[in-house]
């Protein structure tokens, strides 16, 4: 249960409320980050150039939005989150109204990078869940929370696709940009209202200043290196990362070369991955009652179950519709697990313990796509497979074998 405190009166119902608004602040901003994908096509022709001379923008908007990760969310920290939660929101809507107006591709291209950099809202965003929910019960709920508020963040991912094809199609591409600015102003200004003020999780860096977050973002190769059970979920996390990223950018070749799917195509079949979205709240709860171990053997063991429906690639559009919805609940729901065993640490730590592990999550993820898209030139599909099947064995090793006393259960 949460409680704020606008409503002293604890009551359940407040507590949900405040979730579900922070699960759709998820979803936004993470919304954002995905937006240029579906868009490239048609910004390209806008500007009379080819496509291929657009593919730097989504990779500019994921390589901001990792040094997001590593460099702005430790700060959740040393200052208030809810104060930086507001002002990153404000600033990427800025940087999207930026994409909406934008006169040449290289200044879309600087603009989509800052709206990467500016919206790695929701790895704020779920440790202020967190430490909501601990100031009504300490601990209990935690992974509940997590998987919520993740449930979000991924409807924000899978929809943002269709969303921003469906509305390039009927408006044009700037519009999509000028739409999910309003949006997000809208957002913080219901935030401003709804969310309450919380000490950071150091008091001591927050009176610092500065000095706190120079502080906190030097400590992290000291974090990472203080514990195995940090060690082996992110690093377990940056491998299932690679087989995640390298199904989702060879998918598109496979759909295009023996389906003939188009964009607005590729872009719907994404949702296929829903089911993901109502999973991950269960996969905390899993982790809370089994375990972070179990629970990461049991959900990482999902995503190799996928990748053995998702071997016969172009032999039926089914096993690939199966394959996507098995590999995506392991995936995401392991992520959940994750989280939900990095939380249960000194929550002094728990935006450099996200920090972390996003960070190597898009290292990942982005080693995936090269990954991915070198096998599928190679040799097809079944190098693809091949390279999901290994790496995703791999993470399940590194998550499940017991490394040193402290690992944890």
């Amino acid at each position: 249960m949460i409680e704020t405190d606008l409503a002293p009166d604890p009551e359940r119902a407040t507590g949900r409320r405040l979730t579900a608004l922070l699960a759709a602040t998820s979803a936004v901003t993470a919304a954002n980050v995905y937006l240029s994908q579906p868009l490239t096509g048609a910004a390209a022709a806008s500007f009379g150039v080819a496509p291929d001379a657009l593919g730097a923008v989504p990779t500019a908007t994921q390589l901001g939005y990792a040094t997001g990760i590593l460099l702005l969310v430790p700060a959740g920290d040393s200052h208030d989150r809810r104060r930086l939660i507001l002002g990153l929101g404000a600033a990427s809507a800025l940087a999207l109204a930026a994409c909406a107006l934008s006169p040449s591709v290289a200044w879309l291209i600087v603009s989509s990078f800052a709206v990467g950099l500016l919206s790695p809202v929701p790895q704020l965003v779920t440790p202020l869940a967190v430490a909501l929910a601990d100031r009504g019960a300490p601990g209990v709920g935690r992974g509940r929370i997590v998987g919520i508020v993740q449930a979000g963040l991924l409807t924000g991912v899978l929809a943002s696709r269709a969303y921003a094809g469906a509305v390039g199609d009927l408006l044009g591409w700037r519009a999509v940009y000028a739409c999910s600015c309003v949006l997000t102003l809208l957002l913080m200004l219901v935030l401003r209202r709804a969310l309450p003020h919380v000490p950071s999780g150091s008091r001591s860096g927050q009176a610092a200043g500065g000095a706190g977050y120079r502080a906190t973002l030097l400590s992290l190769p000291r974090l990472f290196a203080s514990q195995p059970l940090i060690r082996r979920i992110t690093l377990s996390g940056a491998l299932v990362g690679v087989a995640f990223g390298a199904f989702w950018t060879a998918l598109t070749f496979l759909l295009e070369k023996e389906y003939g799917f188009g964009p607005t195509g590729i872009g719907l079949f994404g949702l296929v991955a829903a089911a993901s979205a109502l999973a991950s709240p269960h996969a905390g709860r899993l982790a809370e009652r089994f375990g972070h171990r179990g629970a990461l053997a049991a959900l990482i063991g999902l995503v190799v179950v996928g990748w053995l429906l998702l071997l016969p690639g172009g032999g039926g559009l089914g096993w690939i519709v199966a394959g996507v919805v098995v590999l995506d609940v392991g995936v995401w729901g392991s992520q959940a697990a994750s989280q939900t065993a990095l939380f249960a640490l000194d929550p002094a730590v728990h935006s450099r313990l996200n920090t972390l592990y996003f960070t190597f999550r898009f290292l990942g993820i982005a080693l995936g796509s090269l990954a991915g898209t070198l096998a599928w030139a190679d040799s097809g599909w079944s190098a693809v497979a091949l390279v999901g099947v290994i790496t995703t064995a791999a993470g399940l090793i590194v998550a499940v074998l017991p490394v040193g006393r402290r690992s944890g259960r």
